[in-house]
C-alpha cells in the first residue's frame, strides 16, 4: 500500500483551484496531485504559504499522506536545509521546449516516426539508435527484472519500485537511464508528459498492480529510438521503456494515450509533452526548466524509500 506519511522538502509548481473548488497542489518533486488535509486547511495559513511559493525556487517543508493524496502539514525549512536543497538542485543546461499536444488531432502512426515527425534538437545530442526491437525488448526485460516486488537477488541495486505507480517515476526513469547508458551502451532521452492546468490530469489504470486508477500532473520515462526494417525500408521509431505501465517497449503515442484513461477520469488529458536529455530529472515548473541528479543521490534515496510500497 501507499506510504501513510512522509516528510520532505519540495518546491511548489502550482496551486490550482479555489473559490469553492478543491484546491490542488502540484509539487515539482512529486508527480502525484495533492489536496490539503483537514489540519492543513484549518486557518488558511497553509494555502497562503503554498500560493506564495508557487513557481519559486525556495522549498517548503511538507508532511504528505500519499495514500490519501493530502498535504497534512506545511512549514518553513531550516536555513541549512533550504541551502542544501538548493545546492543539490542543479538545473539542466539548455533544456528543450515543452509543447502543447492534443492526442485526438495527431496521426498515431506518423507521430512515432523520428525523421518524419519528431524532429527534436535533443536527438542531435544523443545520436544512438537501438538497432532492433529485439534489443529494445532486452533492455526493457532487464529493467523490468529489477522490480522490487520480485524475490531477487537483483543484477543491479537498488531495485526499482515499478509496483509503486503512485509516484517516483522520476527516480525509476533515472535509474533506467543509468542502466541503458552504462550496461547497454546507448544514450537515451527522457519523455515528460504534463497536465498542469485544472481540471486536466493524467490518469492511468494500474492493471499490472491491482487495477486501481492513479492520477498525476506529470510523468516521465526513458525514450529510445529503435530501428525497424520492413522489406527494403528502414525507419526509426520513438519507443518508451516504462515497466510500471507496460510489459514491453511501446510507441511514444501509445505511452501518451495510456495516460488519458477516460474510465478513470473524464478529465484525463495530456496537454503538453517534452523530450529532454536523459540527464533531466524533475521539472521546475513553470517554464522550460528541469532539475538534474548527476550523482544519482536523489534517485537512490527515492528508490529505497519506495521499495516496499505498492499501488493498490
Amino acid at each position: 500500500m501507499a506510504k501513510a506519511r512522509e516528510t520532505d522538502l519540495v518546491t511548489v509548481a502550482k496551486v490550482r483551484g479555489g473559490a469553492g473548488k478543491t484546491v490542488e497542489i502540484l509539487f515539482n518533486e512529486r508527480q502525484q496531485i495533492f489536496t490539503l488535509g483537514e489540519k492543513a486547511r484549518a486557518g488558511g495559513g497553509a494555502a497562503r504559504l503554498l500560493r506564495a511559493r508557487a513557481g519559486r525556487s525556495r522549498p517548503v517543508k511538507v508532511t504528505l499522506n500519499p495514500a490519501r493524496g493530502t498535504v497534512e502539514r506545511i512549514g518553513e525549512p531550516r536555513e541549512r536545509e533550504a541551502a542544501e536543497f538548493l545546492r543539490l538542485r542543479v538545473p539542466l543546461e539548455k533544456p528543450q521546449k515543452i509543447v502543447a499536444i492534443d492526442l485526438a488531432k495527431i496521426d498515431p502512426i506518423k507521430f512515432n516516426i523520428v525523421d518524419l515527425y519528431l524532429k527534436w534538437p535533443v536527438f542531435r545530442l544523443c545520436t544512438d539508435v537501438v538497432p532492433s526491437y529485439a534489443k529494445a525488448k532486452q533492455i526493457f526485460d532487464f529493467c523490468a527484472g529489477l522490480e522490487c516486488n520480485l524475490p531477487g537477488p537483483f543484477a543491479v541495486n537498488p531495485c526499482i519500485p515499478f509496483q509503486y505507480v503512485i509516484d517516483g517515476c522520476y527516480a525509476r526513469a533515472h535509474q533506467m537511464r543509468r542502466i541503458i547508458t552504462t550496461r547497454f551502451g546507448y544514450c537515451c532521452d527522457k519523455v515528460f508528459s504534463f497536465a498542469p492546468n485544472a481540471p486536466d490530469q493524467l490518469a492511468v489504470k494500474a492493471d499490472k498492480w491491482g487495477g486501481c486508477c492513479v492520477f498525476w500532473w506529470y510523468h516521465v520515462a526513458p525514450l529510445i529510438r529503435v530501428r525497424f526494417k520492413i522489406l527494403k525500408f528502414n525507419f526509426t521509431l520513438a519507443m518508451v521503456i516504462d515497466p510500471s505501465m507496460f510489459d514491453k517497449p511501446v510507441l511514444l503515442h501509445t505511452w501518451l494515450a495510456a495516460q488519458e484513461n477516460k474510465n478513470c477520469s473524464a478529465n484525463a488529458h495530456v496537454t503538453r509533452y517534452s523530450i529532454q536529455p536523459g540527464s533531466a530529472y524533475t521539472p521546475i515548473y513553470p517554464g522550460n526548466s528541469f532539475a538534474t541528479d548527476p550523482n544519482y543521490v536523489k534517485t537512490e534515496n527515492t528508490l529505497q524509500q519506495y521499495a516496499n510500497l505498492t499501488t493498490c
